[in-house]
């Protein structure tokens, strides 16, 4: 076995086994000034190790001991040329990928429904969007991902554009064909960057869809801490060859606190250990009890699961379970799950409840949720009316930077049209916004709005929920 395999660690270790006495931070000084309390959480030998900014325990932002090497072990676990830790979560990761390969000007696809990091990424880096359709599946009121289709005609319209940006797998594990759409993007001279935050795991099982550098990305952020064992707020950012490194960990530098927490960094470690010890038998753990959930669902009244997407692969760790035919919304049914069953689901929408399957679950918790899910009450069906998906491909006209410190004005809707929108506004269902800062207002976004406000659905994003006004350009 390779050292210790776990250099952070093992420099943690070193320096604490050396009894030093701590003139430094953090103030609580390994543990001696320390609230019970907070003993209680870290314990004794947690409050040891929360130290950080000592030579011998390196350097987040200029790697060159432990750090570097823990990032060198998981770059070559998860097929990368390079890898960065990150642990300002992979909001940060995100960021940093978008920060650190467009500059101001440069077009950028993205999905409609791009996590927030997303937006953000393109305010700080002053890039424009072009929005891509995003499919929705009508039947189980789930959005799906965006299609090879979809990117041949993006590509087409918009062939200066400097990078295609997915989300995949999505939250419901929905993923996109990443192989085909690398190729069309790097035959188009563009680069691809993924979101794989629900992902991490993807590596260590043959029967998961690929993962986002195998299959030829140039950069995937990672969330660690969603699927795999590190501890909540830790990342990693996976780095191809195609892509100028120094620059991407500049960015990620200029992201990321100055004063790591080092039980983060270490957790990060172990989670990569953890990896390369038993990941494929853990992975495949969680696989088969999927399976058992997954055939479980089937056979109860009003549940309906999926095993498979049409156009698009699947992460059957991720469990959707659709409520419609017990006349529940997901919400109704999430709060019955946890106030009367005691069962927690990771998030619940109009009409699903989504469940994580990891390697900490075993036979005894699949059973536990199988025995909810059948206590789960049926009520009248409710009329679920089908959302209105747009199909469009269209650019932003003011990028999200200039959007972002912009002076703004509320109008009348109906009074709108023309005007350069300063407002995101999404109705649950779908969860895929209408209408992005930067995009201008037609006389068809003002119909969608209309027609979706008489549907009920619930608004997102707006300041004005009755959509009576809205916020735009001055």
């Amino acid at each position: 076995m390779e050292k210790f395999l776990a250099p952070i660690v093992a420099a943690m270790r070193k320096y604490s086994a050396d009894k030093v006495i701590p003139f430094h931070t953090p103030g609580h000084k390994q543990g001696r000034g320390a609230h019970e309390l907070l003993r209680e959480f870290l314990t004794a030998e947690g409050l040891r190790q929360e130290v950080s900014l000592m030579e011998e325990l390196d350097d987040l932002h200029e790697p060159h001991s432990c750090i570097r090497e823990a990032q060198n072990l998981a770059a070559r676990l998860w097929h990368a040329d390079e890898c960065i830790f990150m642990v300002n979560g992979t909001t940060s990761a995100v960021q940093a990928m978008i920060f650190g390969t467009l500059k101001p000007g440069d077009l950028v696809m993205i999905p409609r429904n791009a996590h927030r990091s997303v937006i953000a990424g393109l305010i700080l880096s002053g890039a424009v969007p072009i929005f891509l359709p995003v499919e929705f599946d009508a039947e189980l009121c789930l959005p799906l991902n965006v299609t090879v289709e979809t990117i041949e005609r993006a590509i087409k319209k918009f062939p200066s554009a400097k990078a295609v940006l997915l989300v995949t797998p999505n939250y419901y594990g929905i993923a996109a064909d990443v192989e085909k759409i690398s190729r069309l993007v790097h035959a188009a001279g563009m680069l691809l960057l993924i979101d794989e935050a629900h992902g991490a795991h993807l590596t260590f099982c043959d029967k998961l869809p690929q993962s986002a550098i195998e299959s030829g990305a140039d950069l995937a952020a990672q969330s660690t801490h969603k699927i795999l064992g590190s501890l909540t707020q830790t990342s990693m950012l996976m780095l191809g060859s195609s892509v100028n490194a120094q620059r991407v960990k500049r960015a990620a530098s200029l992201l990321q606190t100055t004063s790591p927490n080092q039980l983060l960094l270490a957790s990060l470690d172990i989670a990569r250990l953890q990896m390369e010890l038993d990941g494929r038998e853990l992975i495949q753990s969680a696989v088969e009890l999927s399976k058992i959930l997954r055939a479980a669902i089937k056979n109860l009244r009003g549940l309906r699961t999926f095993d498979a997407v049409k156009n698009f692969s699947l992460d059957v760790t991720k469990v959707t379970v659709n409520v419609q035919d017990l006349g529940l919304t997901g919400q109704e049914a999430e709060e019955i799950l946890r106030r009367e069953l005691h069962v927690q689901c990771e998030l619940s929408d109009a009409a699903n409840l989504l469940f994580l399957i990891t390697f900490a679950d075993d036979a005894e918790t699949i059973a536990k949720l199988i025995d909810a899910m059948k206590h789960l009450p049926q009520r009248p069906l409710k009329k679920f009316l089908p959302p209105i998906v747009s199909s469009e491909i269209s650019a932003a006209m003011l990028s999200p930077r200039e959007t972002f410190y912009a002076l703004t004005e509320v109008v009348k809707l109906r009074k709108a049209v023309g005007r350069i929108c300063a407002e995101e506004i999404t109705f649950y269902p779908p969860g895929i916004p209408l209408i992005m800062p930067g995009e201008k207002i037609s006389d068809a976004i003002v119909e969608l709005i209309q027609r979706e406000k008489i549907s009920g659905g619930r608004v997102i994003g707006a300041v004005d929920s009755t959509l009576t006004t809205i916020k735009v350009v001055r």
